[in-house]
């Protein structure tokens, strides 16, 4: 049996974990092992975090838990006295072997903060996913109101493209027939490498390299950081999936101000129609954050717009969560139900125009990566369950004809 992880938060902690468990098994590390990868983004984050520690320890109280991710970069101590607790691994030193080597001290909790972040390690599987992720960029170096990941990240770097090139080609040689490129803000790509290449220019020339990748996708965007070469790809590469995820956060122009976002509303709709123009079968989303300080009825009645202005199908919704040392958490704060309750409405509008998105491809014939269990995604990202008596093998790249749509998404069958 081999050792264990739990994964919380974005794509980028997903690729590393899966990296963790690699260093870790060549280390000698067992099924005794429970990798616990935290995210800091919410309050919720952290204490499901805390919640799966304090079961795992009471479940197995020979367990060796390990606890790294954003959470645990920024307050060490927190969870070094959470019990099961045996080591805790800072961001920077999470990818380097020496930090799962059994024979040597930890890092003391008092230096994890100190070290300089280790490259990102080649990763060749990853277990039960169709999919696979490459980090093309760690860290921010922009200062959002109520973000704590550049505490627990550090500043933007990029990893050169040979590296990314490398490790793309790796994982098509091992079957995978889509790649999602990821990092923290990708794109910022490029500043810190030599030439300064921009993300489009970065991607432009992966695709070129790499003829036989079928599918590359990427996460999520902050919407200023979209390069001209990016929207000539968007407009003329197939393979380039036609699915953008924005980092928006709000709808009005006040609240973005508050949070330090680098936009405007006008801005984020005109990015929508743009690409919407260029490539009219694409499919949108966003992040967004019901409840921010000062926010009124009046602001979030812009949000609630911007979902059907946009043509925003496939939301991330967080009901604001004030983060330690964060100038937002100064700010005078909602209730924490107004929040919740404003949260739920706009899920609620998220769920409609996800509806709405379903239906429009009802009867068309969808190229679908399937995945285990009898379901896909299509080139949209729209979930696909196959219909019933049908078993394409997993990892493989189907026309599928959709039968029908429900709130789950498509339901179809081999085209």
């Amino acid at each position: 049996m081999s050792l264990r992880t739990l994964n919380f938060g974005c794509r980028l902690n997903a690729y590393e974990t899966e990296a963790m468990r690699a260093l870790a098994a060549q280390a000698g590390h067992g099924p005794e092992t429970l990798i616990v990868n935290t995210c800091a983004v919410t309050a919720e984050a952290e204490a499901q975090a805390r919640q799966a520690i304090r079961r795992a320890a009471r479940e197995n109280p020979a367990a060796r838990i390990v606890v790294t991710g954003c959470a645990a970069q920024i307050a060490p101590d927190v969870w070094a006295a959470l019990p099961g607790v045996q080591r805790v691994i800072g961001n920077a030193q999470k990818l380097r072997p020496e930090a799962w080597d059994l024979s040597a001290p930890a890092t003391p909790v008092s230096d994890i903060m100190q070290a300089e972040a280790a490259a990102p390690l080649p990763v060749t599987e990853f277990a039960g996913r169709a999919r696979a992720l490459v980090q093309v960029q760690q860290g921010c170096d922009h200062r959002c109101t109520f973000c704590v990941i550049p505490q627990g990240r550090g500043p933007s770097r990029s990893v050169p493209l040979g590296l990314v090139v490398e490790q793309v080609r790796a994982l098509v040689a091992q079957g995978y027939r889509e790649v999602v490129l990821t990092g923290v803000d990708i794109a910022s790509y490029g500043p810190d490498l030599p030439g300064q290449p921009c993300l489009g220019q970065m991607v432009r020339r992966l695709l070129a390299l790499l003829p036989e990748l079928p599918r590359l996708r990427l996460s999520s965007l902050d919407p200023a950081g979209m390069d001209n070469d990016l929207w000539r790809l968007l407009a003329e590469e197939p393979r380039l999936m036609p699915h953008l995820h924005l980092s928006l956060q709000h709808g009005a122009d006040l609240i973005l101000k508050r949070m330090k976002r680098r936009h405007s509303r006008a801005e984020a709709l005109a990015l929508a129609h743009r690409a919407r123009a260029l490539r009219p079968e694409v499919a949108l989303g966003a992040d967004l954050i019901a409840g921010f300080p000062t926010e009124t009825e009046a602001h979030f009645a812009e949000m609630l717009d911007l979902v059907s202005e946009a043509g925003l199908s496939f939301l991330h919704v967080f009901p604001f969560s004030a983060r330690p040392n964060t100038p937002a958490a100064r700010m005078p704060q909602l209730p924490v139900p107004l929040r919740r309750e404003r949260a739920a409405r706009l899920r609620q509008a998220g769920a409609e125009a996800r509806r709405a998105l379903f239906a429009s491809r009802l009867g068309r014939v969808e190229q679908v990566l399937l995945e285990q269990g009898g379901r896909g995604h299509t080139e949209q990202f729209a979930p696909v369950r196959i219909a019933a008596g049908q078993a394409p093998a997993a990892g493989s790249l189907r026309p599928m004809r959709v039968l029908a749509a429900d709130d789950q998404g498509l339901i179809a069958e081999a085209a």
